[in-house]
């Protein structure tokens, strides 16, 4: 396994030694006096002292910003904001009632993004009840992490645990892990050219969300990458000739099955939240939507990686708005939970990057190569993963209303 540190340094503060000038006479030229002043500035001002020029308010981040066209990137970078750390300090300095204007250092094409515009509410009760019982069972988010997430891991015990499950996966040469502090997620997949990379973000990481997670990133998202090579649908244009429907929500709802099903209670507290707060974030600015959290999580941190999420791609975040793409996650799992009695779950890994709705059809079961396929080892023991998946469901009180999934 190679492992990768990467430092960034871009939060870090900049001190830069103020001009002291001596006019021969003892005194400090004016120049130097009006640069070493310190300025001090009320709440109250800032927002005008942050906000932008009305003209730039209203462009979304796909398209031009000022005469500059900006450089394009993949979506997920394209919509990550380059001022987080500034625009967060504002944030809580002005008490939370301030609404983020965030920048970007490149752009995406509108048909991308239009595909993400568009948040649902089709599930939002089923978001609300998740959210609801875990706050019965637990009393608060807090406690619930504590409980379900184990005791805090070190970036040193990170490595180590990391290391261990990709020995046990047999992927040490195959995967490299970068460990960085800045990404918006917990943990990205990325295929570069072939290249399997693997980011985590150690900040606030626990032992079982650290299990959970290289099951979510290595155990699903490689490994179904792995599969899919091996497979004749791998190029585009076969998959065109098959007519093989998109992998989401099916991807992302596994991997995030695979995240909490080994927890002893496995709540999907973490994409119910996801869900309900793209929804509020769509119909609401960003200091409202942080307030309506509050009902459900008490940490000002915690609220704001959340509305954050759900407001990235937006300059002006006053305006209602979101990035709906991570309601997937839930979607997904409550799809694949409601046919979890009769859907072969190893098939649809060892497939590939497939649709659970593609997974018995003829054309693609008698194309599929099985030979050279591979599953996680949680996955070997199939009757104690049927058991683990019943839970899921129970845990979370979804038995009496899968049947409206779908």
């Amino acid at each position: 396994m190679e492992v990768v540190y990467k430092l960034h340094l871009n939060n870090q503060k900049k001190y830069v030694q103020k001009p002291y000038l001596n006019t021969g006479n003892g005194q400090i030229s004016n120049q130097a006096r009006k640069q070493s002043k310190k300025k001090c500035f009320s709440p109250c001002r800032l927002d005008e002292l942050a906000a932008p020029p009305a003209r730039l308010r209203l462009l979304p981040v796909h398209q031009k910003m000022t005469n500059i066209r900006l450089k394009k990137l993949p979506l997920l970078a394209a919509v990550k904001p380059e001022n987080v750390k500034a625009e967060k300090d504002r944030f809580m300095r002005a008490n939370f009632n301030y609404n983020p204007y965030f920048m970007y250092k490149g752009c995406t094409d509108d048909k991308t993004m239009n595909t993400f515009n568009y948040p649902s509410d089709r599930y939002l009760p089923e978001a609300i009840l998740i959210l609801e019982n875990t706050i019965a069972h637990f009393g608060n988010f807090e406690t619930f992490e504590k409980v379900t997430g184990g005791p805090p891991i070190t970036r040193a015990g990170v490595l180590s645990l990391t290391k261990q499950y990709l020995a046990n996966e047999n992927l040490e040469d195959e995967v490299r892990i970068i460990l960085k502090d800045d990404l918006i997620s917990r943990g990205s997949f990325i295929n570069s050219h072939g290249y399997y990379t693997v980011h985590l973000r150690c900040a606030n990481l626990r032992e079982n969300c650290l299990e959970g997670l290289l099951n979510h990133e290595v155990g699903t998202h490689y490994l179904r990458s792995y599969n899919n090579k091996l497979q004749p649908w791998a190029t585009l244009d076969e998959r065109n000739k098959l007519d093989i429907g998109p992998v989401n929500p099916t991807e992302e709802g596994l991997a995030s099955l695979h995240s909490i099903m080994f927890r002893s209670k496995p709540f999907l507290w973490r994409i119910a939240l996801l869900y309900y707060t793209t929804y509020k974030a769509s119909k609401m600015s960003f200091k409202d939507t942080f307030s309506d959290l509050s009902k459900y999580v008490e940490n000002p941190d915690i609220r704001w990686e959340y509305c954050m999420r759900a407001k990235r791609g937006q300059l002006d975040t006053s305006r209602p708005g979101s990035f709906c793409k991570d309601q997937v996650y839930l979607v997904g799992v409550l799809q694949l939970l409601k046919r979890r009695k009769n859907l072969d779950f190893p098939m649809l890994l060892r497939l590939g990057k497939i649709s659970f709705r593609d997974v018995n059809r003829r054309c693609v079961t008698d194309a599929a190569k099985l030979d050279k396929t591979r599953i996680p080892k949680f996955m070997e023991d199939l009757e104690s993963y049927h058991q683990k998946l019943d839970n899921v469901v129970k845990t979370n009180g979804l038995t009496d209303i899968l049947s409206h999934v779908e």
